[in-house]
């Protein structure tokens, strides 16, 4: 029917079920996220990513099933999508840290000096 090999098909059988996993798990822990107004920033990227990952994997079993390239190539897309909105987050989160870091330095060295003016 398709021309993966045994070792293949059983490759894609195994990302179909981690990517289901994966997509849920962001769903979910973007919905959480999104509980409070600042957490819906990150969450609901989130949430779209792990929509976009389930979607992938359902035209990656697509493809598996019925061997179509159209599928395979929006399995990708969907893919791709999923990782372009997981980088955006994690560069976000890398400057967000970044500023954190920053204010905490300056608040321990605000600290520390009025230590030593007592």
């Amino acid at each position: 029917m398709n021309n993966l090999t045994p070792v293949q098909t059983q490759n894609v059988g195994r990302m179909i079920k981690d990517m289901r996993f994966v997509g849920m798990f962001y769903i979910v822990y973007g919905g959480l996220t999104c509980l409070s107004i600042i957490g819906a920033l990150i969450g609901v990227p989130m949430i779209i990513s792990g929509l976009r990952l389930r979607e992938s994997a359902d035209y990656f079993s697509t493809f598996q099933n019925q061997n179509d390239e159209n599928a395979m190539a929006l399995a990708l897309e969907k893919q791709g999508s999923f990782f372009n909105i997981m980088k955006i987050l994690m560069i976000i989160s890398l400057v967000i840290f970044a500023i954190y870091i920053v204010f905490a330095i300056i608040a321990g060295l605000a600290g520390f000096a009025a230590l030593l003016n007592t």
